[in-house]
């Protein structure tokens, strides 16, 4: 008798495997299937900023797919993706749930709501791509192109829909690196989350199919992030140096006083922290500096109606130059306020203002508050109200900015006024709202794309940190990190030479993108 020994190791093996996952993912059920779904949202975090750890979105995309298998019932797939869209958010989110709180101890009943309640809603979204993807035929192929088609109108949805939250996009877990970041220049971010999500969810098609089919989908899912980080790479070589080409007498003092929360709004502190601006801005500065900046609400005083705050402030400017500082600004008939940053001259007068116009749900302003009969959970009972969009100020001794002021810098697309672009971007924030936590690094990772997009170097003012500045190829010049105090004192970087293919046709790249997808999906041969 004749015997065959099997071989332990091997692709045969390694095959076979990956089929005994994909077939007991497929049956799980109840309980199980949701804990799975969770779990794999939790570990497509890590892919996120600060960590980076791109590979993990395979394992995590790959899963979800496999959890959907042929026959699945609308309820069980809709929470399939409910469930990762829970595991993502809460693990990503988290830190949102610290705002309350850092202000006063006495809003502690708001981080449930915050850190779970947001992830509940936010995962709605998820849910109804896994739900679209669960409806279209048979085989891993077919689902993963089907899933990738709704997660990125579901992604773009979100980032638009109820005033939009972009916050956390898949595709960010390609832009570790400054090559693979480049090709937000031509797809944006929702162009790049669809390439992020077809390239992972087209590993769940090594299992099953005949082994030339395994290798065909392997290599084009690997093939699609080497090729971004070729093409990111020959950009980049064909860039100028790093602070090699910035705009003639043009220098910038960015100032980071590092207040806390609890202490940048108490009434008895407000000529300390003031105090601390003034000096920080003119202790050492070379006489190169032009122009001053402090983050958003660095004057807790409306600079515009109280001239002897104004004129106190002023006296940081450098000869011929301005004050550049984020401030409430009030009416009192009727009342109204805004999240503002306005331009100071020598004497005191605001040459030009510039009002926030994507407000933070809940923090600013509270939705239905004539229904709801709450105000928001911020100091103040007054809501801020918008401004009335992206804007270009022209400001004397600068090229024209594009002002955004916190969080309205994560939306993609949604930065500059397109008949009148600005020449470099400046962002006015404060994220000592969430302490030592992943928020401010994803803030500051959204922040570069927007400069990467648009081709424009992007200047960032924060009250405890991050601030920095990157040029319109999102590499980073100058830092200074969390919890620090201190001043960056930079020549602003000229824009890009040529305007970036997104910069002209905005999010028509992401249809694009998805009509190729889709066309892939008409052809794509049904498998296990």
């Amino acid at each position: 008798m004749r015997m065959t020994v099997e071989p332990v190791s091997g692709p045969g093996t390694v095959w076979r495997q990956l089929d005994l996952l994909s077939n007991r993912l497929s049956a799980m059920v109840g309980w199980r299937r949701h804990a799975v779904a969770a779990t794999l949202g939790a570990f497509a975090t890590l892919a996120l900023p600060p960590v980076y750890l791109m590979p993990l979105l395979y394992p995590a995309f790959a899963g979800l797919v496999w959890l959907l298998p042929a026959g699945l019932g609308k309820r069980t797939a809709f929470f399939t993706g409910w469930w990762f869209g829970v595991g993502f958010f809460v693990s990503s989110l988290y830190w949102i749930g610290f705002a309350p709180v850092t202000f006063s101890l006495s809003l502690w009943w708001v981080m449930p709501f915050a850190m779970v309640g947001l992830p509940i809603v936010l995962a709605i979204f998820h849910g109804i791509a896994t739900l679209a993807a669960s409806r279209w035929g048979d085989g891993h192929i077919r689902r993963a192109l089907m899933l990738t088609i709704a997660w990125g109108i579901t992604e773009w949805l979100r980032g638009h829909i109820f005033t939009g939250l972009p916050w956390n996009l898949a595709g960010y877990g390609w832009t570790g690196s400054d090559a693979m970041a480049q090709s937000a220049s031509v797809f944006g971010m929702y162009g790049v989350t669809v390439l992020a999500v077809v390239s992972a969810t087209l590993i769940a098609a090594v299992a099953g199919g005949s082994p030339r089919r395994r290798l065909t989908v392997l290599g084009i899912a690997l093939a699609l992030p080497l090729a971004v980080w070729a093409g990111g790479a020959a950009r980049l070589a064909g860039a100028p140096q790093v602070g090699a080409e910035n705009v003639p007498n043009v220098g910038l003092r960015i100032v980071q006083a590092n207040i806390p929360q609890k202490e940048k709004w108490d009434g008895g502190l407000i000529k300390r922290n003031f105090t601390l601006y003034m000096d920080l801005s003119v202790k050492d500065r070379p006489d190169w500096v032009t122009h001053v900046i402090w983050p958003e609400t660095a004057a807790v005083i409306d600079l515009t109606r109280y001239p002897d705050w104004a004129k106190a402030a002023a006296s940081v400017v450098p000869p011929g130059g301005l004050l550049l500082t984020g401030t409430p600004r009030r009416v009192v008939n009727p009342p109204q306020v805004w999240n503002s940053m306005v331009a100071l001259d020598e004497q005191g007068n605001v040459i030009d203002s510039f009002d926030k116009f994507h407000l933070v749900p809940f923090g600013e302003y509270m939705p239905m508050q004539s229904i709801l009969r709450l105000d928001k959970i911020t100091p103040g009972k007054l809501g801020f109200s918008a401004g009335p969009g992206p804007r270009a100020l022209r400001l004397v001794g600068l090229p024209p900015v594009g002002p955004l002021i916190c969080y309205e810098v994560v939306f993609p697309g949604e930065v500059v006024d397109r008949a009148n672009r600005p020449e470099w971007l400046l962002n006015l924030t404060n994220d000592a709202w969430y302490g030592q936590t992943a928020g401010p690094h994803q803030h500051l990772a959204a922040t570069r794309l927007r400069a990467i997009e648009e081709g424009l170097p992007l200047v960032r003012s924060a009250n405890t940190g991050i601030s920095a500045v990157f040029d319109g190829y999102g590499r980073e010049i100058a830092r200074l990190d969390l919890n620090q105090q201190g001043v960056l004192d930079i020549r602003l970087p000229h824009p890009v030479s040529n305007a970036t293919f997104y910069a002209y046709y905005n999010d028509l790249t992401f249809v694009f993108l998805m009509l190729l997808v889709f066309l892939a999906l008409l052809r794509a041969p049904a498998n296990k």
